[in-house]
This record gives C-alpha cells, sequence and structure tokens, in this order.
C-alpha cells in the first residue's frame, strides 16, 4: 500500500526541487512526486536520477510528473498522469512495472481512471492553489463528499489523494470524506518544522 502522505515538489530552481525533496524526506516523507516543467527530457533525466538517489537513501518511493521516458530511463518507482497527458494504456507499455497514477477532478475523471486501471487518483482541487497554472474546478468538501460517495454507490476501490491547497486545518474534516489520503506542496515546502508537521499530518491520517 501506498504512505497516505504525499509530497510534491516545487522550487524556484530544479536544484530547489531537490533540496526540498530531502528536506521533506528527512522529515518522514516516504512518497515524493517530482514535478518539474518547462524542462527538456534531458535535464529532467538528471534531476529525475538525482532524486531517485535521495530517495533510495530514504527508502522512499518516486514518483515523476508526466513523462513516462523519464520515468522508464531513470527506473523510476511511479508515473503520475495529468488528464491531457499521455494515456494510460500507453504509459503502461512504456513503463509496465511502473505504479501510475492520474489525475481527476469529476466524478466521470474517476470512472475514467478506473476503467484505465490506474493505481491511485489525485483528485482537487480542493481549493485555489498558486501552484498549478491551469487550475480545475475547486471541490471543497462538499465536492470529495460527493464524488467519493458515489464511489463507494459504484464499488470503485481505488485509493483517492486530496489535492490543491491543501492545509493542516483541513485534513481532518477531508479524511472524514473517505478519502484514502493527501497530496501537499506548499504545506510542506514552507513549513519551519517539517518533522512535527509531519508526525501531525501522519497522526491524522493513521486514525482515520
Amino acid at each position: 500500500m501506498l504512505p497516505k502522505l504525499h509530497y510534491i515538489s516545487q522550487g524556484a530552481t530544479p536544484d530547489d526541487h531537490l533540496l526540498n525533496i530531502e528536506s521533506a524526506l528527512g522529515a518522514g516523507i516516504k512518497l515524493v512526486q517530482l514535478r518539474l516543467k518547462n524542462i527538456s527530457e534531458e535535464l529532467y533525466i538528471d534531476y529525475a536520477c538525482k532524486a531517485k538517489e535521495i530517495c533510495m537513501k530514504y527508502h522512499a518511493v518516486l514518483i515523476i510528473n508526466d513523462n513516462a521516458d523519464v520515468a522508464k530511463k531513470t527506473n523510476s518507482d511511479a508515473l503520475h498522469l495529468g488528464l491531457d497527458d499521455m494515456n494510460v494504456v500507453e504509459a503502461k507499455k512504456i513503463v509496465p512495472n511502473c505504479i501510475i497514477g492520474g489525475t481527476a477532478n469529476t466524478f466521470e475523471h474517476i470512472q475514467q481512471r478506473c476503467k484505465e486501471n490506474v493505481d491511485y487518483i489525485g483528485l482537487g482541487p480542493y481549493q485555489f492553489t498558486s501552484t498549478k497554472e491551469k487550475l480545475s474546478p475547486v471541490l471543497g468538501i462538499d465536492g470529495y463528499t460527493d464524488i467519493i460517495q458515489k464511489m463507494k454507490t459504484n464499488n470503485l476501490t481505488t485509493p483517492v489523494y486530496a489535492i490543491g491547497g491543501i492545509e493542516l486545518k483541513d485534513i481532518p474534516s477531508i479524511i472524514n470524506t473517505g478519502i484514502y489520503g493527501i497530496a501537499v506542496s506548499g504545506l510542506i515546502t514552507h513549513s519551519v518544522n517539517k518533522e512535527r508537521l509531519v508526525k501531525e499530518i501522519n497522526k491524522i491520517l493513521d486514525h482515520a
């Protein structure tokens, strides 16, 4: 089973992404997504290799965002695909042994992802986030409650992560919707005491 707390990298430069990943892992994170945008594949591979080494040191899972070729060439653990990225069937041909996750914003997207047999779904955004350039309609608690209930009614059991502008105070009510876990970026990146924060989040997730 995948860890319930998922850190998505951010930073002004690719080097910042690596520093923030190491800092998050040092605080106890076990599931990391390297999310580099507007970068050449050659550079992406280079930084993915470095991220993989860091993750191996901390016995953590590394997800590559959007690029199946980078995931393959760096022997990464997992690949995450957005709704406008390569389709899952094609990705599985390139990385047949990878964990594959997919983005969703609606219940129809959830149904699509379940048909594609992804290993997990990132459902969001929960609320406004500056991390993403093209933001889908925000879901809020009501949106998650509605979608998770529809999943239960339709016997869809793929693990779902809430994502998008999540703060510590939001986590208990999000988890109460029946969601599997949460994906965060800025919450951990900007924390002055990451270790304490990660312990606090995991305590909430473990008692859900």
